[in-house]
């Protein structure tokens, strides 16, 4: 596949409250998550990886040093996941005709993963393609540019899900068994490294 018109959208800005210490400089693979999900990112054919920081967001960007990356501050993080979401779309170039929102506690995902929702909706011309886990349906999700003032419509802790559930005629999906993988907690944590991952 050659480089596409699609960047990709990081929502990292949260303050892993459940947690109780940022998920987002959590190891894994030799890196902190964040830095892993960027450069999975950047290996697929994105355009471009844009990273939407918020809670201690010069910490995190130290993270992504060195990398092809642009990174956004939001400081409306606190506000939820839809002000991430807002500031990704806000921040976009017009020449962008649809974006992926990755977050970066899905460890699982892959550049060849990435690669697929994105020749998948070139293919089927679908406005959302959604990735499909256990039994729902959810990010990492293509929304093309005709989707862009609905994304920037959400408001509090609700993601692009809703959009996802209320489009299903404009929707098709991509099989991605790891997407169940979601880190929230320490025990989450803690049993998807003993998964051997």
């Amino acid at each position: 596949m050659t480089k596409s018109s699609v960047t990709a959208i990081i929502l990292a800005a949260g303050g892993s409250t459940r947690l109780g210490r940022p998920k987002q400089l959590l190891p894994y693979r030799d890196r902190s998550l964040l830095r892993y999900v960027a450069e999975t990112a950047r290996a697929s054919v994105a355009k471009e990886t844009l990273v939407v920081l918020g809670f201690e967001a010069e910490r995190m960007n130290s993270e992504l040093r060195g990398l092809d990356v642009r990174s956004v501050v939001n400081p409306q993080w606190e506000e939820g996941i839809s002000s991430s979401i807002r500031a990704g779309i806000s921040s976009l170039s017009a020449s962008i005709n649809a974006t992926i929102l990755l977050l970066c506690d899905q460890p699982l995902i892959t550049p060849e993963l990435l690669n697929t929702v994105m020749s998948t909706h070139e293919i089927s011309g679908k406005a959302i393609i959604a990735c499909e886990y256990g039994d729902t349906i959810g990010v990492p999700a293509l929304f093309a540019r005709t989707l862009f003032v609905d994304l920037l419509q959400l408001r509090g802790d609700h993601g692009a899900k809703q959009l996802i559930l209320q489009h299903a005629d404009e929707r098709a999906v991509v099989p991605f068994p790891g997407g169940i993988v979601d880190i929230d907690t320490v025990a989450d944590y803690d049993r998807f490294l003993s998964s051997g991952n």
